[in-house]
């Protein structure tokens, strides 16, 4: 029988490593565990385990809801919690697990707003980025073009996500800045304008995952975004052994730019926005 646990100090070392089987699927459970000490998220935490202690999924109820499960025994014991837990802005995860957990849940839950049913999970390593042009000035943003960064973020998150974060969420802004000021927020420069956006998100020791990633519409169509890319990632792994992210399957301009790169997919997503 699975039953779910609070996270502890003494399932942590079994909690990462079921969740280093699929590093780039479970990267954000991961950076949690390993690096968000924050009460308020170790509480929204829960381990599932077997009778005989052993793990055999994980779980964050939070803003977002984020799950990592491989049966059906495990995503009920998870639902438990999920029938409870409601103010959640989106569940997500991989793709079949995602499927099954919404079944258990899906009675008397607020029916999601939109659904992104299928998103492609893709990594890179240093062996699979392809040589680039380096016309295209890569590095971290600074923090007097906070506002530049903030507003291409919005429209990102505007076209992916159908919503404004600037009407949203009073705190987007200043979680901008914060980011930029840790060195999270990289730019692509092509003579003297900001032509490319990106940021790290979750890390874990294995992988870390690209976010925000975004050329504004007038530049597009002109190359800068491979190569601005292509010299972000070559810059970032130096510091991570692999880099992730995951992409809607019908943005088939940005798998394109991906695959130029060199990413390949590995995995599939769901995510259910309320």
């Amino acid at each position: 029988m699975i039953r779910t646990e609070p996270l502890s100090g003494a399932l942590e070392t079994a909690a990462l490593a079921y969740l280093s089987r699929a590093p780039y699927d479970h990267v954000f459970l991961t950076y949690l565990i390993l690096f968000d000490v924050a009460s308020a998220t170790r509480n929204a935490i829960r381990i599932a385990v077997d009778e005989t202690g052993a793990v055999t999924g994980a779980g964050y109820f939070g803003r977002q809801v984020v799950l990592a499960a491989d049966d059906d025994e495990t995503i009920e014991a998870l639902a438990v919690t999920g029938r409870a837990f409601r103010g959640e802005r989106m569940i997500v995860g991989p793709r079949e697990t995602i499927a099954r957990y919404w079944n258990f849940i899906r009675d008397g839950h607020t029916l999601p707003r939109l659904v992104r049913d299928r998103q492609y999970v893709m990594m890179l390593d240093r062996a699979m980025l392809r040589p680039y042009e380096h016309a295209v000035v890569a590095r971290r943003a600074r923090i007097d073009e906070w506002t530049a960064v903030a507003d291409n973020s919005a429209l990102m998150i505007g076209q992916e996500l159908d919503y404004d974060p600037r009407r949203s969420s009073p705190e987007f802004t200043s979680n901008v800045r914060a980011m930029i000021e840790r060195g999270l927020w990289w730019v692509g420069e092509s003579y003297g304008r900001l032509c490319f956006f990106c940021n790290i998100g979750p890390w874990s020791p294995q992988t870390a995952q690209l976010q925000g990633i975004w050329t504004p519409e007038d530049l597009r169509g002109k190359g800068l975004a491979t190569e601005a890319l292509s010299a972000v990632c070559d810059r970032l792994l130096t510091m991570s052994p692999t880099l992730s992210l995951y992409v809607n399957d019908f943005n088939t301009k940005a798998i394109a730019l991906y695959d130029r790169v060199g990413f390949k997919t590995v995995s599939e997503f769901q995510t259910l926005l309320f």
